[in-house]
């Protein structure tokens, strides 16, 4: 997929064939090492079917994950800053023909997309990280693989038209305790996925709406190294 993480330390994303895989009503806690949460345990705008994902950090130290939803039409917003305290920051409509996918950053404060059955690409404006913009490239029909160029531009590069990957299913399997490996987590059409590293955390699209899969412990460290930071500037 996508500019998505096709691995995840401490536990394992097993794609399956597609087919109905019923998630569970409600999934919690399930070590102290890896917790899984549901669409129902997150803001409103998780709980949305979407296209596709995006997660940006801003100039001011956060890191907000946008949702393509409404077959392209609306972005909602989210602070995945604290992976255990998701807020929904609000939603956008941008001027969009159809479903898209993000495909290469242009600079700290753009995105470009490419719009699905060969409508061309756009540069999504992230310089307001709560109204982005989109703003369609007139004449660009190549639907290729893309390269930016620095802040100034990118290339496509030409080759075979392709369909919008198909959802698939995904397993969530804890490892914490190899002698009890009864925790399987079922999560039916998996869309796409998403890894903030720093924290550790995943984030998969599914038709039902947003997963988070949490690490504390990586979390943890990483509040850890960020006080140490902070510490030695205030030092310097």
């Amino acid at each position: 997929m996508t500019r998505s993480s096709k691995f995840v330390r401490g536990a394992v994303i097993a794609m399956v064939a597609t087919g109905a895989l019923a998630a569970s009503a409600a999934y919690s806690r399930t070590s102290n090492n890896l917790i899984v949460v549901p669409p129902t345990d997150l803001p409103e705008l998780a709980r949305q079917t979407g296209e596709a994902m995006l997660l940006h950090d801003t100039i001011d130290g956060r890191t907000l994950l946008y949702i393509e939803q409404n077959h392209g039409t609306q972005l909602a917003i989210l602070d995945v800053t604290d992976p255990g305290h998701v807020k929904g920051k609000g939603s956008a409509q941008i001027d969009a023909p159809g479903p898209f996918d993000f495909v290469s950053g242009l600079g700290d404060r753009a995105e470009v997309v490419q719009f699905r059955q060969g409508q061309g690409s756009a540069v999504l404006d992230l310089h307001k990280v709560n109204v982005p913009t989109l703003t369609k490239v007139q004449g660009l029909t190549l639907q290729g693989a893309t390269m930016a160029l620095g802040d100034d531009g990118f290339i496509v590069t030409s080759q075979a038209d392709s369909n919008a990957q198909l959802a698939q299913d995904a397993q969530v399997v804890v490892t914490a305790s190899l002698g009890d490996l009864n925790h399987v987590f079922d999560i039916g059409e998996v869309r796409q996925e998403l890894t903030k590293h720093d924290t550790g955390t995943t984030f998969l699209l599914t038709q039902s709406g947003l997963y988070v899969v949490r690490r504390p412990v990586v979390e943890r460290e990483s509040e850890l190294r960020e006080r140490d930071r902070m510490l030695r500037y205030a030092g310097a």
